[in-house]
């Protein structure tokens, strides 16, 4: 088995047991190339040859892997979610286990499925964007992401959050967020599938997986590979109006609670285009966009392929 390992080492809080993972891997015969992400080599060049490997390991954060996934896309090869980052979220929506022993042995299986992948294009450039993934096109920055995309509140707790996630981790999410608890008001305009509608609110997050930190959800019956986006309209003034959702989210765990409050508003969508009065900062999987709002994404049909638990309920 070829194996190709794409590894961010400036992901996450440090090493996250790489060295058991390769070992347990060579000991089972695999043939590992590592290549390393640096702000210097674009992630499209450390992928140019993925065709001829059995699997890629993308071994970072949601915004390394969700490079990898774009710059991969559409070659068929399975991918695995090494979580190696801060939040690690898309991992979580996985079920992917922590321990390396347990994801060589996943990654031997490679159990995968087709997975959308969500494909967005904004005015700006990559300068600002940590993620190694994102490029320039010809209206501006293009870049995919797998997890999640969103204009205002959340993009401005992803950038508060930066300067301390090296040192408490994924606290520096809520960190962030108590720091913004009166967030900018917009009106946005929304164009879904050629559909306008106008709204109002603090953030439009548009979601392909819809699991959040500590195993949460704003959503229900959501598949990340049905061709569409969920597309959230958080419409509260402030951040204690979502009480309730966070309520009823956590209910979800013990029993079936429907009720989200008014204050989310919810569509479904493979073509998206966000306008707002403000202009809102953006974010892709947890990377901080250098541009605003508008904003269009497109859905990519079952582009990337994901490696899976083998007793995931997610495989066919």
């Amino acid at each position: 088995m070829r194996i190709l390992a794409i590894i961010n080492l400036r992901s996450g809080q440090g090493d996250a047991g790489l060295y058991d993972y390769i070992r347990t891997l060579g000991r089972n015969g695999a043939q590992i190339c590592l290549r390393f992400v640096d702000r210097e080599t674009h992630i499209h060049d450390l992928l140019h040859d993925a065709k001829t490997y059995d699997c890629i390991v993308a071994a970072g954060g949601d915004g390394t892997v969700s490079s990898v996934c774009y710059a991969a896309r559409n070659t068929g090869v399975p991918i695995l979610t090494y979580p190696a980052g801060t939040a690690n979220l898309l991992a979580q929506n996985l079920k992917m286990p922590f321990d390396p022993i347990k994801l060589a042995n996943i990654t031997l299986e490679c159990a995968s499925i087709p997975v959308d992948i969500g494909e967005l294009s904004c005015p700006g450039d990559s300068t600002g964007c940590d993620a190694p993934g994102a490029e320039e096109g010809s209206s501006g920055l293009r870049t995919g992401f797998v997890v999640m995309a969103g204009a205002g509140f959340d993009a401005m707790i992803m950038e508060g959050a930066q300067p301390l996630k090296k040192t408490i981790g994924a606290a520096a999410y809520l960190v962030s967020a108590v720091q913004n608890l009166n967030p900018t008001v917009a009106d946005f305009k929304l164009t879904l599938d050629g559909k306008v509608v106008e709204t109002k609110g603090i953030a439009v997050l548009l979601a392909n997986f819809t699991r959040l930190q500590f195993d949460l959800s704003f959503t229900k019956d959501s598949s990340p590979s049905d061709g569409m986006l969920e597309v959230i309209v958080l419409r509260s003034k402030n951040v204690a109006e979502y009480i309730p959702a966070v309520w009823a989210a956590i209910l979800d765990r013990v029993m079936d609670h429907p009720d989200r409050s008014k204050n989310i508003e919810i569509h479904t969508a493979s073509d998206i285009i966000i306008e707002s009065n403000p202009p809102l900062s953006l974010q892709y999987d947890g990377e901080v966009i250098d541009a605003s709002t508008p904003l269009h994404v497109r859905v990519l049909p079952g582009a990337a392929r994901l490696i899976l638990p083998p007793n995931s309920s997610l495989l066919p």
